[in-house]
Formats: structure tokens, C-alpha cells, sequence
């Protein structure tokens, strides 16, 4: 079975045409910290369900933020090719299966030029879970 996931197209879209062109530079761990802000890590897993994921997103040159549907954030740092990511690319990704490994790249495209801009080998998933509530 080959599965191919798009994610984040329109805001993708949207995004690339409100981006200024002088646009500073973004610093990847500091929205990273941002996004698990709150949050512990757990072991870290290879493989995801992808009927699980909500959303991703992208954090330049450092990781691919997955949020599932009941809340869980899993954090994926690429072990290749993390310099390549790019918050206003989207992500495409060809599985075999149900799930998304470490084994598995995601090809990662401009879609304001609407070409591949590069590649990413995923690393082990490590989870976020939301914070007990008080």
C-alpha cells in the first residue's frame, strides 16, 4: 500500500505569499522550545500512525513537529539532511505502510517556485505529552 501525505499545503501557500522578502532568519531550538514548551520528554519510538497525526510543521534547519489528534507532540530531528528544512516547504512523504519510521524521507518542496528544494532521512520520534492538568 503507498501512501502519499501532504501536509500544510494552504498555510504553506498562504504563508510563502505573505512572507516578506527580507524575512529574518528563524531561530529553529528557540521555536522548538516554544512548541514543547510546558511538555517532558518520553523515550523516544521509530514509528508513528499516520491516521493519528493532526498537523506538522516544519522548524528551520532543525526538526518536524507532529501533533496528534488526542494532543501528543512527537518531535522528529532528521538524522540527514535537517539543514534543508524550511518552515515554508511542504512536506511529502511516500509510505508502505500505516505508519511513519525512521526509516522513512520526506521530500520536502517549495510551492512558491513548485520544486523539490530537498530531502530528509527522519529520526526516532520522541514524544511530548501535554502537561497534567492541576
Amino acid at each position: 500500500m503507498i501512501r502519499t501525505s501532504i501536509s500544510l499545503l494552504g498555510a504553506a501557500l498562504l504563508a510563502g505569499l505573505a512572507m516578506p522578502a527580507s524575512a529574518a532568519p528563524r531561530d529553529g531550538e528557540a521555536e522548538l522550545a516554544k512548541a514543547t514548551a510546558g511538555r517532558t520528554a518520553g523515550n523516544p519510538v521509530d514509528c508513528i500512525t499516520l491516521r493519528n497525526i493532526r498537523s506538522s510543521r516544519i522548524i528551520d534547519k532543525t526538526a518536524i513537529v507532529y501533533e496528534m489528534n488526542n494532543g501528543l507532540i512527537y518531535v522528529n530531528r532528521p538524522k540527514t539532511g535537517a539543514e534543508m528544512l524550511d518552515w515554508t516547504d511542504v512536506m511529502v512523504t511516500d509510505t508502505r505502510t500505516s505508519q511513519l519510521c525512521s526509516i522513512d524521507v520526506v521530500r520536502l518542496f517549495d510551492t512558491g517556485i513548485r520544486m523539490p528544494t530537498g530531502w530528509v532521512g527522519l529520526g526516532e520520534f520522541v514524544p511530548y505529552p501535554r502537561p497534567p492538568k492541576s
